[in-house]
Formats: structure tokens, sequence, C-alpha cells
């Protein structure tokens, strides 16, 4: 039996019909050079083999009146409800048609009298394809705690040919000692207090700091919640059905970038998605006189920590003034992204947690009320970056090609957007509610903005020298950047 945290708690409390709190992964495979036309339909039957379902697989579940959830194990997992097989029909077996299924399939919730995951394996893709897609309870874990899992289900070389389904492998749960020191201390008085003084300073601290922002005696020390402009597409209340895009990049041309301009990979990304953002708005109808206001996790775990679950904050981080130029909208993210990375490392994280829980109860309110139409939302959508692996990783010989994130909607955003980084390419998965017009066109200007950041970096009439200079002069360079789960 296993309690549950906080946060791990408010994911089931916030979830809906409309609005299910899991996320997932779209994985697109090549078969092995010379391979049977029947390989992805022969590894979903051998996947089913595999009947020694390890934790966190195999909790389900379990709420009570008078005590906080709880995870408890299961005596068996019936595969069969968790491990499903699907062929696109010749003809309709492209991108977008395997987008179309991945929303299908994201949309539903996870049954909870069951083990909350499901693995769907998509045969037929063109140029002899085959995808993967996976999803699991938020509940269960952030996306660290997911990329990682997925990394040690994966062979680094095809010669490597044994298949290690992500239910049936032993997932690490960080240092045993501090874990159990940590239990010890739980179960004291002293341990509680201790818990409870670290989360009331902290938060006082922030609130000091939310009111200096407010009276503007600071600037980008963080952006305020609930100030953000409503009057957009981008959100509103949430609706069941959802629709699915990326896009992508080369990493190689985002550190041509970075390199030229001292900056980090966040900053480049959001700068994009900036640009993007805005233009889309444009498109809608829509002229924002003020910042574009992003909801950003930031992770909360020490280095070398992996413990099961969710540690995370998230924050509210307001991108450039408008502006035509990518190269100052890069440089205005810079100052803005450096000032939150301080003040986040100034605060305790259990104050973090507390502003999270706090600032997702108002928002979650004026959901289950249907007022979020009305009221003002926390963000205007969640933009959350996940670091993958650099190298290429194999399934039974097939090379896994791309790797696409599918996140969940928080309260009041129609539009959620995570960055992922595999193999020389950094994704972006936009999940929307059907909602939401011309996702596709959002997804074809982040790249088209980041083209535009290119032009702005390397054709400017400044040299080079200059470039770098003026950058660094907005904020200093600072080792770390502010990410969802810590990705530079």
């Amino acid at each position: 039996m296993n309690k549950l945290s906080l946060l791990d708690v408010a994911f089931f409390i916030a979830e809906s019909e409309a609005s299910p709190k899991h996320v997932g992964g779209l994985m697109i495979c090549k078969r092995p050079a010379r391979s049977k036309i029947s390989f992805a339909v022969d590894l979903y039957r051998e996947f089913l083999t595999f009947t020694d379902v390890q934790p966190p697989f195999n909790r389900v579940i379990h709420f009570s009146l008078t005590a906080m959830p709880t995870w408890h194990a299961c005596e068996s997992v019936d595969l069969s409800q968790h491990v499903f097989y699907h062929k696109l029909p010749r003809g309709k077996n492209g991108r977008q048609q395997l987008y179309r299924l991945v929303a299908d399939l994201h949309q539903p919730m996870l049954d909870r009298s069951r083990p909350l995951w499901e693995m769907h394996v998509i045969d037929g893709l063109s140029e002899g394809r085959f995808a993967v897609y996976v999803k699991t309870h938020h509940a269960s874990a952030d996306g660290v705690t997911m990329m990682r899992w997925a990394a040690d289900s994966l062979s680094p070389t095809p010669e490597n040919l044994d298949l290690k389904p992500i239910w049936s492998i032993p997932h690490r749960s960080g240092d045993r000692k501090e874990e159990r020191f940590k239990q010890k201390m739980a179960e004291s008085l002293l341990g509680d207090l201790a818990g409870a003084g670290k989360r009331v300073l902290g938060v006082g601290r922030l609130a000091a700091m939310l009111l200096l922002e407010s009276i503007k005696l600071t600037k980008n020390a963080i952006s305020l919640p609930f100030v953000a402009d409503g009057n957009t597409p981008l959100t509103g209340q949430v609706t069941a059905g959802r629709q699915f895009a990326t896009a992508s990049v080369s990493m190689e041309r985002v550190n041509l970038i970075r390199s030229r301009t001292r900056s980090t990979l966040n900053h480049v990304a959001l700068t994009c998605l900036d640009g993007a953002l805005r233009r889309y708005l444009s498109d809608e109808g829509v002229d924002l006189k003020r910042p574009i206001t992003i909801q950003m996790p930031v992770n909360l775990r020490k280095e070398g920590e992996e413990s099961l679950g969710n540690k995370i904050g998230i924050i509210q981080v307001e991108l450039s003034p408008p502006t035509d130029d990518p190269y100052v909208r890069l440089r205005n993210i810079g100052f803005s992204l450096r000032n939150v990375r301080s003040m986040i490392d100034s605060v305790a994280p259990e104050a973090i947690e507390s502003y999270t829980l706090l600032t997702g109860i108002v928002g979650q309110l004026a959901e289950m009320l249907k007022l979020s139409n009305h009221l003002p939302p926390t963000g205007n959508t969640l933009v959350s970056n996940v670091p993958g692996p650099r190298e290429h990783l194999y399934i039974k010989g097939a090379r896994l090609e791309e790797l696409h994130p599918v996140s969940t909607l928080p309260a009041g955003n129609l539009l959620n957007i995570t960055l992922f980084s595999y193999a020389g390419q950094l994704y972006f998965g936009l999940i929307a509610t059907d909602e939401l017009p011309n996702l596709e066109r959002l997804s074809a200007y982040v790249a088209e903005a980041f083209s535009e950041l290119e032009q702005s970096v390397f054709d400017a009439h400044q040299p080079v020298g200059m470039v770098a200079a003026g950058f660094a002069s907005s904020g200093g360079r600072r080792k770390g950047s502010l990410a969802s789960d810590g990705h530079q």
C-alpha cells in the first residue's frame, strides 16, 4: 500500500470525462530490414506474454471517506485490458490519420477499477512503419519519470532483440536510505512540523515576491496568476474531444542559435512558440497588447532523485511583449526566464508545490462550476519540456524514429504544448480540444517562427559578437534554465 502526495491526489480530484488526467507518448518506429510484414502484430502478441507486471503498473487506486487515497497492488493484471492492436487501412494510413487515432485514444478516462495505463500497437503505417502509443495516469508519473521508464524498456542498439515491456521491468524509486529516513521523519511529529515549517516560510516568501510584482516594484520575478487575457481561443471551458498535431526542428539548428546567442534550449523554443502563437492569434482576429502568459511546470527533484509519482510545480511565466523582431523576442524571454529561475532557486520546493495546488484549486473550481469561459485564466496555455535520449533507441531491432509527447489539459486551457528532445530532434506535441480552431496551422507556424529566428540571428546586420554580447547584457549568463523537467 502506498499513499499519494497532495499533487497526485489533485490529479484525481480534477479529473472528469471532459478533462481526463493522463499523459502519453507516441513512438513511430521503422520495421527492421527484411522483417516480416507481420512484425507489429507479432510484437503485440509477444507483449501479451509478459504477464509478470511490476509496480506501479500493477497498482489500483483505492479511495476512502476517512483517509487519503492509496495505491493497492493487484494479485494479477489482465493484459488484454491494457494492451491493444490497431491496423490503419491502406490509403488511410498517413500521419493525419495516425494523429486522429491517437487523439481519439487519448480522450477517454482510464478505468479506475484497473491499473491506470494502456499500450496501443498501431500497424499499417506507410513505408514499413508502425507506432506504439502509451498512456499512464498523471498521478502515477510525471514527464521525467515516464521518459525514464520508456528509455529503460528500449535498447540502445538494433542487435539487442530482447523485449522489455515497460510494465515488466522493476522501476527505480531513488535512494532507499533517504526514502526510509523521510518515511520515519514523516511518521514523527518533528517531521510533520519541519515539513509544515518549510511550507509556511516558503509560501510567505513567495507571497511577498508576488506582492512586489503586483505593485510593479519588481519585473518578471514571477508572472501573476489570473491576469492573462481570457479573450483568446486558447482558453475557456475544457470540453470532450481531442485533436493532436506536432512540429519538429533539428537540434543541430537549435544549438547553432544557442551558441550564437548564449541562450538555452528553452529560450529558443519559447521564442518560436511565442512568435507562432501571436501569428495564430492574429489569424483568429486577436491582437494581444501584452505578453502571452504560459503555465510552466518546473522539476522540483534534486539531482539524481528518481522517486515515483509527481514532484513538479507549475508557475506562470510572461513571454515577450509584442514585437516583430524575433531576436528582440529571444532577448526578452531570456531575461524573463533567468529572473524566474532565480526566484525558483530561492524558494523551498514545498512552497512551489503549495502554490501550484492553490492556483490549481482556483482554476479547477472555475471549471467545475463551468465558469472558465467567464473568469480570467491562470495562463494562456501550458508549455512543458521533457528531456529525452540523445541517441536512437530500438525495440526488437525496430528503430524508434520519432517520439512525440501527448499531454493533458489543465483547467481553463484548451491547448497544451510539450517539448521533447530525442535523437537530434526537438519535437513539439500539441494537444487541444476539438473546439480550438486550426491546430495544424499553429503547428506549421512553429517551424516558420524558428526559421524567422534563424534568419534574425544569422542574417541580421549586427555582427555575431554583438548579438552574443547584447543577449548577455539582458540578464547575464547563468547555469541552468527554467524547464518543466530540467532540460536546458
